[in-house]
């Protein structure tokens, strides 16, 4: 068997935009492996459980300003919290991390840093229009949290 590929190009070219707009986004998913443990780390950064579908071992949790993001309740326990998309040699395809918006980082920081969270990088500016700073939750999903910058 053999496979062909295309161009972006060729790709766009042969087939017409979707006729629905996205016009928001909504949640993304965020698996791990222990329910309770995750609650209270998301409860901590300002999340609270808003709706719970058991037969999807998942959850919903909204923030005050009504960000949302979905808790998945089945993954794998991991030795040291390895993260197969970040921490293996080969990277393979898949969603890496969430990235949040917040109105203050530098109090983010301080408040990371008291609570015993580690800051595994940043903050430091990501081009022009953002200073961010990552953590990991106890199963080593990453999470970008960013200042965004008004030009001048």
């Amino acid at each position: 068997m053999t496979s062909t590929s295309c161009s972006p190009a060729d790709l766009a070219s042969a087939s017409a935009a979707s006729p629905a707009r996205i016009v928001a986004f909504d949640h993304v998913g965020i698996r791990v492996s222990d329910r309770a443990q995750a609650l209270a780390f998301y409860q901590r950064l300002g999340f609270s459980e808003s709706a719970h579908f058991p037969d999807y071992e998942a959850n919903e949790m909204l923030s005050a300003d009504g960000v949302r993001i979905n808790l998945i309740f089945n993954a794998a326990r991991q030795p040291a919290a390895h993260n197969v998309l970040l921490d293996a040699a080969v990277k393979l395809p898949g969603m890496t991390h969430p990235a949040f918006v917040v109105d203050d980082l530098t109090a983010l920081q301080d408040w990371l840093q008291r609570q015993g969270i580690r800051i595994t990088e940043g903050p430091h500016p990501i081009g022009p229009r953002r200073i961010a700073l990552f953590i990991r939750d106890p199963d080593g999903n990453v999470l970008e949290f960013n200042q965004l910058l008004h030009p001048r």
